[in-house]
């Protein structure tokens, strides 16, 4: 069972693809299924899940922009309503859902959060493999935050075009997903985007932005 575990819809800002692209472009990758993670929003993941079938699985995320950088929660039924580290990190278990801290220590784009010895209470999983980082430093630092704090590791494409969908992610040999993550029986997969979608990306940004005001 593949899955990629950090991608965006239409329904974030800076992404392009409507939900029923982005599970057809994951099916013809052969994933077995994907975590749609939009900026501060739920709606991406409650709009794809719909195109959910036996063979392959939607789970309901979203990244949510915090005052120390940002956080996936998965497995929502609920939006986040704050934008306080700690907060967003009970709102989610509150929700019995996973927090999982996505391309921290990436400085380039600087919304990753620094993670500290004291965070980890706070944390279910670490993103230790993004192929948006630009520089494979951020990733190898993040495994190594994550083994040596005993927390488990997942990878995920943040894909916010449909090519980008499948470059990272988990390997488990679970057929429920959620079993993968309880028991921790998974391996990540993962190669890095074109830095050109990144580009790309903030593009759309600026065009959406300038298009709704």
């Amino acid at each position: 069972m593949k899955y990629d575990l950090h991608i965006h819809s239409k329904y974030s800002v800076d992404g392009y693809c409507d939900p029923q692209v982005l599970v057809k472009t994951a099916i013809k990758k052969k994933l077995s299924g994907i975590a749609v993670t939009d900026h501060n929003t739920i709606m991406g993941g409650l709009k794809t899940i719909k195109y959910q079938n036996n063979d392959f699985q939607v789970i309901i995320g979203s990244e949510v922009i915090t005052d120390r950088g940002e956080v996936i929660g998965l497995f929502l039924t609920e939006e986040i309503k704050s934008n306080i580290f700690t907060e967003v990190a009970e709102e989610i278990r509150d929700q019995d859902g996973l927090v999982i801290i996505p391309h921290p220590f990436d400085e380039i784009r600087g919304n990753g959060i620094n993670l500290q010895k004291n965070d980890v209470k706070l944390v279910d999983f670490v993103e230790v493999f993004n192929s948006r980082c630009l520089l494979q430093k951020y990733n190898d630092k993040a495994h190594e935050f994550a083994k040596g704090n005993d927390l488990k590791c997942v990878a995920g494409s943040d894909a916010h075009f449909a090519n980008e969908i499948g470059k990272a992610g988990i390997i488990t040999s679970e057929e429920d997903v959620r079993e993968a993550f309880s028991k921790g029986n998974m391996n990540i997969f993962g190669k890095k985007s074109n830095f050109i979608y990144l580009g790309l990306t903030k593009v759309l940004k600026t065009w959406r932005k300038a298009s709704s005001g």
